[in-house]
């Protein structure tokens, strides 16, 4: 599997950013998916996360109610919707495939596959 991520730009706080996680490979439909975030200095964190399904989704306490993680099977792709956007969520964000397809898992040591990552930068 192999995963690209896009979407990521400069954005005032407050506002709104989708990021695209395209994967190549018959068995991503299979595969949770997850992004994850490292900010200048700072460990990779989790952000969210969703079953093959789609019918489950796991967020960071710092993105309920403002993201909102989703896939479309039929084109291999996994979104974030970030919405409310703050300076402190500036980040590389990379998308990461995790084989168990539960979609819980909110260490990147666990995950299979990454992405090359997308920059976010909010100013105030």
């Amino acid at each position: 599997v192999q995963l690209q991520a896009s979407g990521g730009g400069l954005v005032q706080a407050g506002g709104s950013l989708r990021l695209s996680c395209a994967a190549s490979g018959r068995t991503f439909s299979s595969y949770a998916t997850g992004w994850f975030r490292q900010a200048p200095g700072k460990e990779r964190e989790f952000v969210a996360a969703i079953a093959w399904s789609g019918g489950s989704t796991n967020y960071a306490d710092s993105a309920k109610g403002r993201f909102t993680i989703s896939r479309d099977n039929a084109k291999n792709t996994v979104y974030l919707q970030m919405n409310s956007l703050k300076p402190e969520d500036t980040a590389v964000y990379y998308c990461a495939a995790d084989r168990t397809g539960v979609g819980r898992r909110t260490t990147s040591a666990l995950y299979d596959y990454w992405g090359q990552g997308t920059r976010v930068t909010v100013s105030s």
